[in-house]
């Protein structure tokens, strides 16, 4: 092969899948983390993930015609100065603009819908009850379900976010289903050990181990150190 035949390094597209569950904080972190990274997201959303935003934001998002900087620029009312300041000081036009795509989620036409579009991983945050269960199925019924599937035939990073308490037998069933397949089950589960001094800590919290899992650099949170 010649140098002009050589593919060129590249960082292949994380593909965002956010459903029902409650926890709509921790995906439009994640977003916004993801804006800022140098890298192509794919996103979709579905109409259970919709309406969790609605209730948890008062975001009323239409899914035929996504508003996406007004999503990720949201900021909740509890937010820090320092978390406003990050949030308004951003361009997120120009940035989604540049990087994200976004799918609407019962078109089984886009590219994240086949193994042949190449991807590094896909994360599911929040993950609903409903979705899990259609992957560990292998029964997708919608384009976030067909997306995670592809991820674990491909053999590619799948992460699986569920926001739910408590656990019924199957669920738990469920992410054993999929862990065994390859995939990684991240409960939003925050901890405290990290100079926890707001609600915003304990989203950081979750969006940073989402992002170490994606080996992805960030500083969200104070690591755990040796005290010795």
């Amino acid at each position: 092969m010649s140098a002009a035949e050589t593919p060129a390094a590249r960082i292949d597209p994380l593909v965002i899948g956010i459903t029902g569950a409650s926890g709509a904080m921790y995906a439009i972190r994640l977003l916004q983390t993801l804006a800022q990274a140098e890298i192509d997201v794919h996103l979709t959303i579905s109409p259970s993930g919709a309406a969790v935003i609605k209730q948890e934001t008062g975001l009323a998002i239409n899914l035929r015609g996504l508003d996406l900087p007004q999503l990720v620029s949201y900021i909740p009312p509890w937010s820090t100065d320092r978390h406003r300041s990050l949030v308004q000081q951003t361009d997120w036009e120009s940035s989604l603009a540049q990087r994200f795509h976004y799918h609407q989620h019962d078109d089984y036409m886009t590219p994240i819908a086949s193994g042949s579009f190449r991807t590094s991983a896909m994360v599911v945050c929040p993950c609903s009850g409903s979705t899990l269960s259609g992957i560990a199925r292998a029964a997708a019924s919608n384009l976030i379900q067909r997306a995670a599937e592809v991820h674990l035939k491909e053999h590619r990073k799948l992460v699986v976010v569920p926001r739910e308490t408590p656990v019924s037998a199957l669920q738990l069933e469920n992410m054993h289903k999929i862990a065994l397949a390859g995939g990684v089950i991240l409960p939003a589960m925050p901890g405290w050990y990290h100079d926890v001094d707001s609600l915003d800590s304990l989203v950081d919290f979750v969006v940073s181990r989402i992002l170490d899992q994606l080996a992805l650099d960030n500083r969200l949170i104070q690591r755990w150190k040796d005290g010795s």
